[in-house]
């Protein structure tokens, strides 16, 4: 690292022309990136919610068919297992259907710090 005490006025002046010419072009290439990785996140997202959608779904019928079950023959545990499991199935929809929203939040959040 050269010090500016060594160099001439001129050079104080460029190198901090550099300095910001440099910030700018970093700033653009993190702009950049940033849609990348969004893109990228969205994709990824919309994958793997293909296949945890209707898990949710599927995880929701089985657990009212336990809760029937349970109402059926008069068995208070296993009716509130079943209860349970809607509850958890229907919160477990809810998040993989706001995972987007949720994911672009906190990338959002992380490029504030």
């Amino acid at each position: 690292m050269v010090r500016a005490a060594h160099l001439p006025s001129a050079d104080i002046t460029a190198l901090r022309e550099n300095r910001h010419a440099d910030h700018l072009h970093t700033a653009a290439h993190a702009a950049s990136v940033a849609a990348t990785h969004s893109a990228e996140h969205t994709s990824l997202i919309a994958t793997k919610l293909a296949t945890r959608l209707p898990q949710a779904v599927v995880a929701l019928i089985i657990a009212a068919i336990v809760w029937a079950f349970g109402a059926n023959s008069s068995n208070p545990h296993l009716a509130g297992r079943g209860k349970t499991g809607i509850l958890v199935a229907a919160a477990s929809g809810v998040v993989c259907g706001a995972a987007v929203a949720l994911i672009n939040f906190g990338w959002d959040l992380g490029q504030q710090i």
